[in-house]
């Protein structure tokens, strides 16, 4: 699984501020504590000093630690249970004194040895939700609420079943393709059609579902992408060639990347040598969704036979028809 730099920086640095504000909630109750039962506040500094102290002494004579352990510890349990009575008097829980971490699992580290705790995953998936929504309406984009209803049932012309019935098979496998990214059969899709199909609401839905489940997800329109590799290219300003530079390596180390609208950018000898490198330098190891107006035979024709044959070969195509969704809501409003 790939992290995306940023938005680990961001989760990183919310779970730091959720630490503070952990620890100066527990500073200010201790001192709560500390000022209603101040015998409460001599025991916890007796405790954190017999130990050191008994044990060293132990040491420095040459004598058996052992004994001296034993006496550390009961003196610690007895302590302990004379705070335990004096907070419950107090009318607080036994443990209001511990340093008690949001997440027992890592201590709010983030980290169990080289794995990524749940809670970091957590809000890692949050900040990448958040990056998406730059660019997705996300509030209702969901396989959820993806609807049939405007779809005809009726065969559409040139074609063997209705457009329904084609939404219907399209929405199971994007669905299929999210829910068991990255191992679902087609590694790759290409999403093609006329404009106000559902492309890039389906797009927006993979998008949530693999975000969600902790994979780093970037989406962006080919417009914005290509232009991110020119400017690695031709910018003169070190900044913006660094800012390129970041830009172009999300797209290509994302686990997902759905580039959409393919088609919608100028088309010039660059944008076509990046199209392939994009597509090419992503297989076979990351994943990436294509949506566009164009047909295999049209990428073919404005781009080169290379990047169709890769397409073709390395992603599954799906074709949609049938009217445009968006008039049709707007007609019956």
């Amino acid at each position: 699984m790939s992290l995306d730099p940023n938005v680990l920086h961001r989760a990183n640095r919310r779970l730091a501020q959720r630490k503070a504000q952990r620890e100066a909630q527990q500073a200010k109750r201790r001192a709560e504590i500390y000022r209603r039962c101040p015998r409460a506040a001599q025991i916890d500094r007796e405790l954190r000093q017999t130990a050191a102290g008994i044990v060293s002494a132990a040491f420095r004579a040459g004598e058996d630690p052992i004994p001296a352990l034993n006496r550390v510890r009961a003196e610690n349990q007895a302590l302990q249970a004379e705070r335990t009575q004096l907070l419950r008097q107090a009318g607080y829980p036994a443990d209001a004194l511990d340093d008690t971490p949001y997440c027992a699992s890592c201590g709010d580290t983030g980290w169990i040895g080289t794995d990524m705790c749940a809670c970091l995953c957590a809000l890692y998936a949050e900040e990448q939700m958040k990056e998406l929504s730059k660019l997705l309406d996300l509030g209702e984009q969901s396989f959820d609420s993806f609807s049939l209803d405007y779809y005809s049932d009726q065969p559409w012309p040139g074609e063997s079943e209705s457009p329904r019935a084609r939404m219907e098979l399209i929405r199971d496998v994007c669905y299929s393709y999210a829910s068991r990214f990255p191992k679902f059969a087609y590694p790759n899709l290409f999403l093609t059609g006329a404009p106000g199909l559902g492309k890039t609401f389906l797009s927006a839905c993979i998008a949530r579902m693999v975000a969600e489940k902790g994979f780093s997800v970037v989406y962006d329109t080919a417009i914005n992408i290509f232009s991110k590799f020119e400017e690695q290219k031709f910018a003169r300003a070190e900044s913006d060639v660094r800012d390129a530079k970041d830009e172009t390596r999300r797209y290509l180390g994302c686990d997902l990347l759905i580039l959409d609208d393919l088609g919608s950018e100028m088309t010039t000898p660059f944008v076509q040598s990046a199209l392939y490198s994009l597509v090419n330098g992503r297989i076979p190891s990351k994943r990436t969704v294509i949506s566009s107006n164009l047909s295999i035979g049209d990428v073919r024709r404005r781009y080169s036979a290379q990047t169709a044959s890769r397409l073709e070969g390395e992603y599954h195509v799906l074709p949609f028809f049938g009217e445009d969704i968006r008039l049709l809501k707007k007609r019956r409003r």
